[in-house]
C-alpha cells in the first residue's frame, strides 16, 4: 500500500510537516479512534508532488492516494469554504453534493492563491490536518474504507500516510455517502 515510501511517526519529523499540520498533530485528542503515532509522514521529491507523477514515482496504487482540494461558494456575499477529501480514483461532485452541504447557489474549486493563503499549505499539498476549524471537512465514505490512505503533509516535500477512518474523525469533519464520482 505504501509502495517505496519510508515512513516515520509525523510527530518526530515536523520538519516534514506545515506549521498549521504540526500544530494540529500536537493537539490530537488522546481519546481519537486514531493514536498520532499512526499518523507516518514520507519525505519526498517535491517535483513529484502531484497524485498520478507521486503514485507512479513511489510505487502507490491511486486507489491508496487520497486529494484535499479546497471548494468555495458564496451566500449572502459571504464566502463559505470546504475541503473536500477523496480518493485519488474519483472526483468530487463540486456542483452536486458539495455545493449543498455548503448552501450555495454555486461551488467551484478555490483559486489556488486564497487556498494557499488561507491555510498556510502548499498548494499541491493541501491537507485536511490543520485546517481553520471553521470549514466543513467533507470526507467521501470510500476514503474512510480504505485501510491506509495517502494526504498532503501540506508542503510538497513529503505525505502522510494514516489509517482512513482517522480522516472521518478529525475534528469538524463529516463522512459524506457520494461525496465523489468515479
Amino acid at each position: 500500500m505504501m509502495g517505496t515510501l519510508k515512513t516515520e511517526p509525523a510527530r518526530s519529523r515536523l520538519d516534514l510537516l506545515a506549521a498549521p499540520v504540526a500544530a494540529a498533530l500536537g493537539q490530537w485528542p488522546a481519546d481519537a479512534p486514531v493514536d498520532v503515532d499512526d499518523v507516518l509522514v514520507a519525505p519526498i521529491d517535491p517535483e513529484l508532488a502531484d497524485t498520478a507523477a507521486f503514485c507512479a514515482a513511489y510505487q502507490v496504487e491511486l486507489a491508496a492516494s487520497a486529494n484535499c482540494v479546497i471548494v468555495a461558494g458564496k451566500r449572502e456575499g459571504e464566502i463559505r469554504y470546504a475541503a473536500c477529501m477523496v480518493l485519488a480514483t474519483t472526483r468530487a461532485d463540486v456542483n452536486g453534493v458539495v455545493r449543498r452541504a455548503l448552501d450555495v447557489r454555486k461551488a467551484s474549486f478555490a483559486p489556488m492563491s486564497d487556498a494557499v493563503e488561507l491555510t498556510g499549505m502548499e498548494y499541491g499539498g493541501i491537507t485536511p490536518i490543520g485546517l481553520p476549524e471553521q470549514w466543513p471537512i467533507l470526507v467521501d465514505s470510500r476514503v474512510i474504507a480504505t485501510r491506509h490512505v495517502i494526504i498532503g503533509s501540506g508542503v510538497r516535500r513529503s505525505k502522510i500516510a494514516l489509517p482512513g477512518p482517522a480522516l472521518g474523525a478529525l475534528p469538524g469533519a463529516r463522512v459524506v455517502e457520494g461525496l465523489a464520482r468515479g
